[in-house]
């Protein structure tokens, strides 16, 4: 084959390419015999032997060794064969010869992602979203950009002790953004950002997968092969059709596992060129890509924590060390510091046991790195797993003799790789400013579980319900906590056989993986189980709790190494068997029916009902889809459907203190008030500190008449949360029923400060000091709220009968007509102002005004009597002048 052209299939090992194609210099024509050698500095070069790693290609065994990757230490310019992939050829029944070019394939990817969530694009927001976006301040004009840096992913203080320690500034920019762009909080530009975000992404993948399974190769011109098309793009599309990322693209805030992913992408996609060969000097120009790519881990990291994974899963004690082993140490000591890094796996564990002893551990200790570095180690230094713990076990001490041991290339890689990580996470640490948030068990059951096994075991149970909601992600659910799956306690539990089944998987996986002698498959195998695995490691509570059971969000990311595993899988049916069309038409079948699916979870995720509807039938247990349907109700006014749905989220949970809180409320406002006050107590002796269910139980005591007991609430309120304006509002009316006046004065002003938009504690101050006759005083307070909230009608209304009272008609007149309107359905606004009139002796505009109150309100007595004053008045100046 022809630098330049379009790669040739090669059908088995040492056999000439089947009908490729190629053009050198301009010229078309067949390439018969061996294909041609990339051509280097300094002359022609004669293509090398490739052997195969770990074993010998053998004739007619059907598999093909990819030609050699480029070795990153390597000084001098290293000869290439271009070979289109072994898996290309066997997925040749699903994608045609005639494959779409790389350019046609992406837009193909791009448009079906975009159709597949399209649906969503007019929904509302819903779930998280009104905390992180409605309500967060961050994202309002007012609020100093330098904020960002210090506040949580909801607007509070990462500092405070009460944060949820998610720190993504970035993310949390773009939402800044959106809002400014769109006016406001109109949900549709945000939600068309996520669907071309996940429409990037999956065009994206298609370089990602073209690397996973074609491996790194370039022209003399530096331009890298497609040498899987068909394998990348079909992976593309299942990756980009995925129904468990509606989550992450029809919930706005799902964009900051949007954000992470595609820069986490971008930084794996630098760190591959930084071993693109240069023409002029036969030399790998790998500085600049991977403090590039560093740089962009971080700033995935900025937009979800999961990020770091790219880089880092922890952090890193010891980069590996170009040694040789120091006389008397024996073999198995030079190892020890490629082993330190790889989590020391010391020879002390490798002497005397068997190969398939080491061979997990080996793993286990590897996936703790980051991507980058898996990528670097396994698949650019070519480290072979299965070769070495042979000659480990064997005590060959050609081991000492390993180039990869001595490669500076790649211990300076490694060293900037884990220095990246670490000072990433020393930063993220430092701004954090205290330790990890404090989750409680309903969060997460699993980890307050009494005993180290029964952790152990749910832990693992996660793992295969996140397994499977990849293999079949049909029972889909904005929430898995609450009682939604119950603790595994006793071995006698079905669900142990899927924790059985997931290990079996994974071991034959890693097995697979590490130790075939074909070596593309182990490089496939190796990345899919890496992507799936690595960045998955935040969410799995080995190295912290984590405040979720199962979060669909967290799989966007390893989805990317179930893709890979299932077009390998794919790949490898075809090549056993001779049924290859009922293969495509499965293939064909997922694609579409994970389409549909997406439409269909797309459009659920358009409204809160619609969302916590659909998950009564995946987690009838949850508390909280009933806690959350039942607000939504009451939100709607039918407290009655509300009041069953809080009594069953309060049934399948008894200490849900949240849903006590709101049942509470409601049979507050039906004044069903004696088991208002049983709820909210109760609340409160579950959970002392809980503010909100003090302030109402304030309230229900204050309704019963017993004061002592309210103002007692109301003060345990403040005590556990000192900044509650309406907590201070509804303790002024307190003292003001117990004619308290001063003490009510100073709850409402305490409130106002807090809050000084707080309309009722203003508008409660100007009518306290109206009615105990301090006119003056009234109408400065009235004045002052005024200024600070000027489009308020209430407080209009207000200060215009403090100015009539003080005959100040003309001003007072100006603002009731304003008031009216602002709001011209309401009876009093007309009847005080025909009051107004009445005084003032605009008899005529007086009797107006009375009437048109009366049709708004014809049951409001004081305005009847002040008509009927008003009528009779005006017979007696009829009979005068008559």
């Amino acid at each position: 084959m022809g630098v330049g052209g379009e790669p040739g299939r090669v059908g088995s090992c040492g056999r000439r390419g089947a009908g490729g194609r190629g053009a050198a210099g301009g010229s078309r024509g067949a390439v018969r015999g061996r294909p041609l050698p990339l051509s280097g500095p300094g002359g022609r070069l004669e293509p090398p032997e490739f052997p195969h790693p770990g074993g010998r290609c053998g004739r007619g065994s059907g598999s093909l060794q990819i030609p050699n990757q480029h070795n990153a230490g390597a000084g001098g310019h290293q000869p290439a064969v271009f070979r289109m992939a072994v898996l290309d050829t066997d997925l040749d029944h699903i994608f045609p010869s005639s494959v779409l070019p790389p350019l046609w394939a992406k837009l193909v990817v791009g448009l079906v992602a975009i159709v597949c969530f399209a649906r969503s694009y007019d929904g509302d927001f819903v779930f998280d979203d009104s905390e992180a976006i409605v309500n967060n301040k961050d994202l309002q004009a007012e609020t100093p950009l330098g904020d960002l840096w210090h506040h949580d992913f909801w607007g509070s203080r990462l500092s405070s002790n009460t944060s949820h320690k998610s720190y993504r500034p970035l993310t949390v920019l773009t939402f800044r953004i959106n809002y400014y762009l769109s006016g406001g909080f109109h949900p549709v530009g945000f939600h068309v950002v996520n669907i071309l975000l996940h429409g990037g992404i999956s065009v994206l993948m298609v370089d990602v997968f073209s690397v996973l399974f074609g491996g790194l190769q370039y022209t003399s011109k530096g331009r890298r092969l497609h040498l899987a098309p068909r394998a990348s793009l079909l992976a593309a599309l299942l990756f980009a059709v995925h129904p468990v990322h509606t989550e992450c693209v029809a919930g706005v805030v799902g964009r900051a596992d949007l954000l992470c992913a595609l820069f986490f992408l971008l930084s794996f996609l630098g760190y591959c060129k930084a071993f693109r060969e240069s023409n002029k000097e036969g030399t790998y120009s790998s500085t600049f890509w991977v403090l590039l790519s560093i740089f962009l881990g971080a700033v995935s990291m900025l937009c979800k924590e999961q990020g770091i994974t790219v880089l880092s899963c922890k952090l890193i004690e010891v980069a590996i060390l170009h040694t040789t082993a120091p006389p008397g140490k024996g073999l198995l000591s030079s190892m020890c510091g490629f082993q330190s890094h790889l989590g020391h796996l010391h020879s002390s564990q490798l002497e005397g046991e068997t190969m398939w002893e080491c061979v997990p551990k080996f793993y286990n200790q590897t996936s703790k790195m980051g991507l980058n570095a898996v990528f670097d180690i396994l698949v650019i230094g070519k480290f072979n797993v299965l070769e070495i713990v042979q000659k480990v076990l064997h005590k060959d001490k050609s081991l000492e003799s390993l180039g990869m041991l001595r490669n500076g290339g790649l211990l300076f890689r490694m060293t900037l790789l884990t220095s990246g990580g670490a000072g990433m996470l020393y930063v993220r640490w430092r701004i954090m400013g205290t330790g990890p948030p404090a989750f409680t068990e309903v969060d997460n059951p699993a980890s307050f579980a009494d005993g180290m096994l029964v952790r152990a075991v749910n832990y693992n149970y996660y793992y295969s319900l996140n397994a499977w909601l990849l293999l079949c992600p049909w029972w889909l659910c904005f929430d898995w906590s609450m009682g939604c799956i119950p603790l595994i306690k006793s071995v006698s539990d079905w669900r142990v056989i899927a924790l059985a089944a997931l290990w079996f998987c994974l071991i034959g996986l890693i097995c697979q993986a590490l130790c075939s002698e074909d070596g593309h498959k182990r490089r496939i195998l190796t990345l899919g189980l890496g992507f799936l695995v690595i960045p998955f490691l935040p969410a799995s509570n080995l190295f912290f709790r984590v405040g979720f059971v199962v979060a669909e969000r967290v799989l966007y990311l390893p989805s990317v190494g179930y893709c890979v595993l299932l077009t390998f899988g794919f790949g490898a049916l075809s090549k056993h068997t001779k049924k290859k069309k009922l293969i495509a038409a499965v293939v064909l079948g997922i694609l579409l029916i994970n389409m549909l699916r997406c439409v269909v979870r797309s459009g659920q995720w358009r409204s809160e009902e619609q969302l916590f509807r659909s998950a009564l039938s995946v987690c009838p247990l949850n508390a909280k889809v009933h806690y959350n349907i039942g607000k939504n109700l009451a939100d709607k006014g039918n407290q009655t459907a509300a009041i069953r749905y809080y009594r069953e989220a309060v049934r399948l949970n008894p200490k849900y203190v949240h849903a006590m809180n709101n049942l509470g409320n409601i049979l507050k406002e039906r004044n069903e008030l004696q088991e208002a006050e049983e709820l909210l107590s109760l609340a409160v002796r579950i959970q002392p500190d809980f503010a909100a269910a003090w302030m109402n139980l304030g309230i229900v005591q204050n309704s019963l008449k017993r004061f002592e007991a309210a103002e007692q609430s109301y003060r345990m309120a403040i005590k556990h949360r000192r900044k509650y304006p309406d907590c201070y509002y509804n303790l002024g009316r307190l003292y003001a029923d117990l004619n308290r006046h001063v003490d009510a004065l100073n709850a409402w002003r305490n409130a106002t400060m807090l809050k000084p938009e707080h309309s009722l504690a203003w508008n409660n101050m100007i009518i306290l000091l109206d009615n105990t006759g301090n006119l003056a005083q009234a109408e400065a307070v009235g004045r002052e709220a005024l200024e600070l909230i000027p489009n308020d009608h209430s407080l209009m209304f207000s200060l215009a009968n403090v100015l009539g009272k003080s005959q100040k008609y003309k001003e007072s007149e100006a603002l009731f007509l304003k008031a009216i309107k602002a709001n011209p359905n309401a009876a009093s606004y007309h009847g005080n102002l025909a009051v107004l009139y009445h005084r003032w002796g605009h008899l005529d505009l007086a009797k107006k005004h009375y009437e048109i109150s009366l049709q708004l309100d014809p049951m409001a007595s004081g305005t009847k009597e002040n008509y009927g004053l008003l009528r009779r008045k005006l017979e007696l100046m009829q009979k005068k002048d008559v």
